[in-house]
C-alpha cells in the first residue's frame, strides 16, 4: 500500500533525528526510513558545542541528558612535549560551552527511540532503492528487511543517509573531495589505565599522522589513528589489528596506557573518507550531513555539520510545503559552504603544519586562542571573528610570520 507523508527522511542518524523531530514538533507528516538495524556501529564518537543548539531545538536534549554520556569541555592536542590545550569555556563567540563524547551506537540509538516515542513513524531495515520527481512532489521506493516493496509518496525529501549517500547515487550527485585522500583506523578498548580527569587528545606522530583517545563514560575509550592512506595502507597490510597496534606503538604518550591491551572489536578501516556533491539540493529535495561533504574526523566536525544542514532543510522543507518561495542556492547552499569552507582551511591547514605551528608557539596569544577555539566549537557563521571571516589567509600569514621570527632567531 502506498503512503503519504509531506517529508521523507532517509537515515536516522543525527541529521535525520534533528529533522524529522523538527518537522514533526511543527506540525508535519514525517516518514523517516533507516537502512540499518539499531544500534549499529558508526565513527563521529566526539562531538563539538555547536550541535547542542541543534539537539536543544529539536526537543532531544531530555533524553540524551539521561544516558549520562562524557563531558567534553575541550580538546588536547599533543606533538612531542608540546602540549595545546583547549578550552570552550574561553570561546570568543556566545555559545555552548560543552558537549559530549559518546559510543555512537548508544546515542544514536537514544536519538532514534526518542523519535518514536514522539509519534514519528521510523522504519528500520527499510532501504531505498528508487526515486522519481514529478515537479516537487517524489515517489520513492522502497524495500524492507522482508524484500517487500512499497511507494511512499512526498511532497519533499531530506537524504540524511551519510555515507549510504542514497539520492547523491541514485541522482548522480558524488562528485571528488578536493582534500588529500586520508584514511583511519579505530577500535574501542577497554581503558583500565584512564589516567583521573583525562580529556579527549590528538597525538601527532607526525605531521600528518595523529592518534586520536577519545574517552566514554562506560569506562572504554575510542583509539583511532588517521594519516594520508598510502600510509595507512602501508601499516594495515598484515590486518587492521596490527596496524592499529604499530600506531599506539608510535605514540609515545598512549604506548604504555593502551599497549597490550585488547581490542572490543576487530578495528575498523575508513578509506578516502573524504567526500563531496555537485549541488546540495534539486527541485522537491535536500541533502545534509555525511550526505554532501565529509571533511576529516580532526575537529569532530562531521555531526555539527549533519545536524547544522538537517535542522536548516528541515525549516526551509517546513515554509516550501507551506507555500513560501524557497531560495535554496542562497538560504541553505551558499550558507552550509560558508561553514564548511571555514573547517575545510583548518583542515588543510592541520595537515600542512601551518596550524600546528599557530597551536604550539610560545608565548600563547590569548586572544588569537579564544577565536580559534569557537571555530574548532563550531561557531563557523560568526564573520565578527577574523579566524573565520579570513580564514583562507589568516592561518597560512600568521604561521608564515612565526616561522620567519624562529628563522632569524636561529
Amino acid at each position: 500500500m502506498d503512503e503519504f507523508v509531506d517529508v521523507l527522511v532517509i537515515g536516522a542518524g543525527p541529521s535525520g533525528c534533528v529533522s524529522s523531530c523538527y518537522l514533526h514538533n511543527n506540525g508535519a507528516k514525517v516518514k523517516v526510513v533507516e537502512k540499518t538495524k539499531f544500534p549499529r556501529l558508526v565513527v563521529g564518537e566526539s562531538l563539538i558545542p555547536r550541535v547542542m543548539d541543534h539537539f536543544d531545538e529539536a526537543g532531544l536534549m531530555d533524553a540524551l541528558n539521561k544516558m549520562n554520556f562524557e563531558i567534553k569541555r575541550g580538546a588536547r592536542f599533543i606533538r612531542g612535549n608540546d602540549v595545546c590545550n583547549f578550552d570552550f569555556s574561553e570561546n570568543y563567540t556566545d555559545g555552548w560551552t560543552w558537549t559530549w563524547q559518546v559510543p555512537r551506537a548508544d546515542f544514536d540509538n537514544t536519538m532514534a527511540q526518542e523519535v518514536i516515542r514522539k509519534g514519528i513513524d521510523l522504519e528500520f531495515e527499510s532501504e531505498v532503492i528508487a526515486i522519481e520527481f514529478d515537479g516537487k512532489n517524489s515517489i520513492t521506493t522502497v524495500k524492507d528487511k522482508d524484500g517487500n516493496l512499497k511507494k511512499i509518496h512526498a511532497k519533499f525529501v531530506i537524504d540524511s543517509s551519510g555515507y549510504g549517500r542514497v539520492l547523491p547515487r541514485l541522482l548522480d550527485l558524488d562528485a571528488p573531495s578536493g582534500l588529500a585522500p586520508h584514511s583511519a583506523i579505530f577500535t574501542h578498548i577497554k581503558d583500565i589505565n584512564r589516567p583521573e580527569n583525562d580529556v579527549i587528545s590528538f597525538d601527532i606522530i607526525e605531521t600528518e599522522v595523529w592518534l586520536w583517545v577519545i574517552q566514554f563514560s562506560n569506562g572504554n575509550t575510542s583509539v583511532g589513528i588517521v594519516g594520508p592512506t598510502d600510509f595507512i595502507n602501508n601499516i594495515s597490510s598484515e590486518s587492521t589489528a596490527d596496524a592499529l597496534r604499530k600506531a599506539i606503538g608510535m605514540s609515545e604518550h598512549n604506548r604504555e596506557r593502551f599497549g597490550g591491551l585488547d581490542f572490543l572489536f576487530e578495528p575498523r578501516k575508513l578509506e578516502n573518507y573524504s567526500r563531496s556533491v555537485k549541488k546540495m539540493y534539486g527541485d522537491g529535495f535536500a541533502l545534509t550531513g555525511n550526505s554532501t561533504e565529509f571533511l576529516d574526523p580532526v575537529f569532530s566536525s562531521g555531526v555539527a555539520f549533519a545536524t547544522e544542514s538537517g535542522m536548516l532543510a528541515a525549516k526551509l522543507a517546513l515554509r516550501e510545503i507551506n507555500g513560501e518561495k524557497i531560495d535554496w542556492e542562497t538560504q541553505f547552499s551558499d550558507y552550509m559552504k560558508q561553514g564548511i569552507d571555514t573547517f575545510r582551511t583548518y583542515v588543510e591547514e592541520w595537515y600542512t603544519g601551518n596550524l600546528q605551528t599557530l597551536f604550539f608557539h610560545q608565548p600563547e596569544n590569548p586572544d588569537v586562542k579564544r577565536k580559534i577555539c569557537s571555530v574548532l566549537a563550531g561557531y563557523v557563521w560568526d564573520q565578527s571573528n577574523p579566524f573565520v571571516k579570513r580564514h583562507k589567509n589568516i592561518v597560512k600569514n600568521m604561521a608564515h610570520m612565526i616561522n620567519m621570527g624562529n628563522d632569524i632567531e636561529m
